[in-house]
């Protein structure tokens, strides 16, 4: 009979060895981050494939959080338009429904429909920074993350501040931001307004983007606090996007979000979001077919992690979820769930490193899932790092999946959930402050994976569940910062999805990943004031051709007047992220900011 170790006795080792053997040099450390762990971490620590993409640092060389994204080819962004109009964001071949937003920690997917999740409602003066993890992420934050998690951070203000910027530029654009900030030690506030508009590359494909935010940080006896309220407008005319129709949608989005810490090692946050959309078909003819949904969704949890001993941490919450959507065409549903989640993470001589953790999730209507997750990393000098997890995930169907129906498109009250087990190993390489480079390799196993399927182009497009699919790939960077405020990014990431239970005819999204994916990019402080961006992206989706892209931006930064002008597609390269949906040309953005500081 196998003999079996108690609990108790490996972890009284693991003390033991943690107090009492001398500790190798540990590795450099990078930002703190929580996306992906249960408690702040920082970079270095954490062993999952975790990205932070700074936005607050150079504001004037990014237009839109789009564009942080892009930095990153593991992200696969299909925009219908510039400035984010309608995009879909997959990571590592999931589909958009897979990848779950997060606004501070708190969910902004959308219960109607994923096409709908990158309606940001803060302006990106509002952001500090844009957490990526790769891979799934459902024992923290239950559905929708089978392919990862982009959590999008503010920050309270660093001081009194006001900043004004105007621009112009190609097919009509005009854009008006306003930033003001400033506080005390106990209270602050920022308010950030801003406004885009563009009369459109071809006809109807107009858009005008309103934003606006109230971001409020204090200090109480139980700890600090936030408060975010946010409110977002984005009509835009959508021809082709769903079809050969003039079509035209407007979407708003409101947010309302309260994190509040109880003492050093508890938090609870409460979030609330509102998405409407109407969508008029022909939009000539709004009377042939008009949809308008309207859903709503509350949101809150409770976290706390306590030491068990020296190198150990325990952690664990509760979490719940409500609802509901109003729908011409969907009808009126509603659906609650709730979970509780615990994680035991070890480290020792800053050499080793596991985490264990698990989710049980119960719904209303569906069983519950059970998500459970183990990582692990070991140093091998304080310049290499290995580091290996396994995951599973899962995701109910939206509303649009289950009872959609137009004229392209039907959904299918029977799907059932998708679930998923994601693998993934890797190597951290640290030579120097100036080199750094890592390399993942990473399987996704997918059953009842959920998409539109058609025998021929002259059917209805139809929702199904999918019994197998597998995607594997690589992910390779190489980092060099050659002098100080000059950094050259290498990024290259590598897909292969199949399947083999699909009827004879075609899906619509799971097979449109990109195959190839490549950035290289270079910023730089250029002296006297000039901060330079450019980045290169090569792309080959599934079954299609490659293009690439070029982008430039460039800004002075001196004083209270800051200059800066915007250039994407240089090349004027011809192209579609969503098939048979142009994208524009070349375009020039050219603008002013003014920031008063004291």
């Amino acid at each position: 009979m196998r003999s079996q170790i108690p609990l108790w006795l490996v972890l009284a080792a693991i003390r033991s060895v943690a107090q009492t053997t001398p500790q190798a040099p540990g590795p450099p450390t990078e930002t703190v981050v929580v996306t992906g762990t249960f408690e702040p971490l920082s970079l270095d620590e954490i062993d999952r494939a975790i990205r932070v993409l700074p936005v607050r640092d150079n504001p004037l060389l990014l237009n839109t959080i789009i564009d942080v994204l892009r930095l990153d080819p593991s992200l696969d962004l299909q925009e219908r338009a510039p400035d984010g109009v309608q995009t879909d964001l997959s990571i590592r071949g999931s589909n958009f429904e897979q990848t779950l937003v997060l606004l501070n920690g708190m969910p902004l997917d959308d219960v109607q429909s994923g096409h709908h999740d990158m309606d940001i409602p803060v302006p990106e003066d509002a952001v500090s920074r844009v957490e990526v993890m790769r891979g799934s992420g459902s024992t923290i934050y239950g559905s929708d993350a089978s392919g990862g998690v982009i959590n999008i951070i503010t920050a309270p203000p660093e001081g009194w501040e006001v900043r004004l910027r105007t621009a112009f530029g190609s097919f009509g654009t005009n854009q008006e931001r306003l930033s003001i900030s400033g506080g005390t030690a106990k209270l602050s506030e920022q308010l950030s307004f801003a406004r885009d508009f563009s009369t459109g590359f071809i006809p109807d494909r107009d858009y005008r983007n309103l934003q606006f935010a109230s971001l409020t940080h204090y200090q109480t006896s139980l700890g600090a606090g936030d408060a975010t309220l946010a409110y977002m407008d984005h009509p835009f005319g959508a021809d082709q996007f769903y079809g050969p129709y003039n079509s035209w949608e407007d979407t708003k989005t409101w947010f309302a979000g309260f994190d509040q810490s109880l003492g050093d090692n508890t938090t609870a946050d409460f979030s609330y979001r509102r998405h409407s959309d109407l969508f008029v078909l022909l939009r000539d003819d709004p009377q042939f077919y008009t949809n308008h949904h309207s859903d709503e969704s509350e949101h809150a949890d409770v976290r706390r992690h306590q030491s068990l001993f020296t190198g150990a941490t325990l952690s664990y919450g509760v979490e719940a979820l409500h609802e509901s959507i109003i729908s011409n065409n969907l009808g009126d549903h509603s659906r609650s769930r709730a979970a509780a989640y615990v994680a035991v993470d070890f480290r020792a001589l800053k050499r080793f490193s596991l985490s264990v953790s698990a989710r049980e999730e119960v719904y209303r209507t569906w069983s519950g899932e059970f998500c459970p997750t183990v990582a692990g990393g070991y140093w091998l000098s304080p310049r290499v790092k290995l580091r290996a997890s396994a995951s599973r995930a899962f995701r109910i169907p939206t509303y649009t999946d289950l009872y959609y129906e137009d004229p392209a498109n039907v959904g299918n009250p029977n799907l059932r959930p998708e679930r998923a087990w994601t693998y993934e190993g890797g190597v951290d390489w640290i030579p120097s402050t100036r080199w750094r480079g890592d390399l993942t390799v990473f399987q996704r196993r997918e059953r009842d994976g959920i998409d539109y399927w058609r025998a021929t182009p002259n059917d209805l497009w139809q929702a199904l569940n999918i019994d197998n699919l597998n995607f594997s790939g690589a992910e390779a960077a190489l980092e060099y910062t050659p002098a100080r405020g000059q950094t050259l990014d290498f990024r290259y990431s590598f897909l292969h999805g199949s399947e083999d239970t699909v009827p004879v005819g075609e899906t619509k999204y799971t097979f449109n990943y990109p195959v190839h994916s490549g950035v290289a990019a270079w910023q730089a402080a250029l002296g006297g004031g000039m901060v330079l961006r450019t980045r290169i992206g090569i792309l080959r989706r599934f079954d299609s051709g490659a293009y690439g892209l070029w982008d430039v931006y460039a800004a002075e930064t001196r004083g209270r007047l800051h200059p800066f002008v915007q250039v994407t597609n240089v090349t004027n390269t011809d192209y579609q992220e969503i098939q048979g949906v142009d994208m524009p040309g070349r375009s020039v953005l050219g603008g002013l900011e003014i920031v008063v500081r004291r």
